[in-house]
């Protein structure tokens, strides 16, 4: 697969990444399996978090053997304090089985509070810079859900890459992060391409971002023919069509401004709700079987009546949802309105609808 420069950072990494939040669903070996085909199609881009469950040791089993200068591995850590940070990075390299990581990165840095533990005496970043000093890490990189801090993250200097969701839904990057990215030279990890499983068009998705030659999206990866279609799309380099770009819109308009990412920020829920389950009920039923749907969204919404809108949801969303409100809205709209909308009198079931499995949902741990 052909490679690009990753900013200033100057490493050549595959025009997609590998993204490795799914693994965690599958075994150690079923995993190692599918990340060395995946690196055998050219894909030398992997990224992952100390935070996804065990997926930093399902990759380091996989990449034993591998030239390890011919990977390019990047992961993060959610930690505040310098001494958490150490922890975790000592752990990611253990786990990975590698002697350093090339870019590593202060993960979901999305609100003030945050920042300013980040960045204090003693905080998380003071133990990044020592980690680049000590080659435990090639580059600094930071990864973040709102726009206006990632921007001053960017203009600080202090990173060498940065990692914002990016879809033709969520793309908000577009107006300014991405060109600055691109001023500034710094490496662009698009994460959410196809909207955290929201988006089920890979076409439609991946000839958006192709249309930005600066970024590197990472779509999280479970199949091998997942990566293999992604990777046929993204060779091709195809412009969006006329038809594409009105598709896009009529996505859009559909979804709104209120729609879950699924990044599962909001919980842990106090009551047990599966939070991002309940908000994309209608989502599960456009993509499957009412029969089948049933089986995965009858549970959450019976939880989402027990909502005590406490609001700790809500302080944890990067995206400042009223999901309490939200959930309201989907417990009214179940089921009548989401099954008519998903097989309408004009496509009945098994017509036009091509349903798809939804995986479990995985551990609160997962983003």
């Amino acid at each position: 697969m052909e490679k690009v420069r990753f900013g200033k950072t100057g490493l050549m990494v595959s025009r997609v990444a590998f993204g490795g939040i799914p693994i965690m669903r599958l075994t150690k070996a079923g995993a190692a399996h599918l990340l060395q085909q995946v690196i055998g199609l050219g894909v030398n881009f992997i990224d992952t978090a100390n935070g996804y469950a065990d997926s930093e040791e399902k990759i380091g089993e996989a990449i034993k053997g591998i030239k390890r200068d011919s990977l390019v591995i990047a992961s993060k850590s959610l930690a505040n304090d310098k001494k958490t940070f150490n922890e975790h990075l000592d752990l990611s390299l253990a786990r990975l089985g590698v002697e350093y990581v090339d870019i590593y990165q202060l993960h979901n840095v999305a609100d003030n509070a945050r920042r300013d533990a980040v960045f204090a005496p003693g905080g998380a970043m003071e133990g990044l810079s020592e980690a680049v000093k000590a080659g435990k890490v090639r580059f600094p990189g930071i990864s973040s859900h709102s726009i206006p801090l990632a921007l001053e993250f960017m203009k600080s200097g202090a990173f060498a890459s940065i990692q914002l969701p990016f879809n033709f839904i969520d793309c908000a990057a577009a107006e300014e992060a991405i060109p600055l990215a691109e001023k500034l030279d710094m490496g662009f990890i698009a994460m959410k391409p196809m909207g955290g499983g929201l988006l089920s068009d890979a076409g439609l998705s991946f000839r958006f971002l192709g249309t930005y030659g600066n970024i590197v999206p990472d779509p999280g990866i479970e199949k091998i023919e997942e990566i293999r279609e992604i990777i046929g799309i993204v060779e091709k380099n195809e412009p969006l069509s006329a038809q594409d770009k009105g598709e896009i819109e009529k996505i859009k308009a559909e979804l709104g401004s209120t729609w879950c990412r699924r990044c599962d920020y909001c919980q842990p829920c106090p009551q047990g709700i599966r939070i991002s389950m309940a908000l994309n009920v209608k989502s599960i039923f456009k993509r499957m079987t009412v029969e089948r749907a049933r089986t995965f969204v009858e549970v959450p919404i019976e939880k989402a009546k027990t909502c005590l809108e406490c609001g700790e949801c809500v302080k944890r969303c990067p995206y400042h949802l009223d999901i309490p409100a939200l959930l309201k809205e989907r417990i009214k709209e179940y089921p009548p309105q989401c099954v008519s909308q998903a097989f309408p009198p004009e496509a009945p079931a098994g017509g036009k609808i091509k349903p798809l499995p939804v995986p479990p949902e995985p551990p609160p741990t997962a983003r």
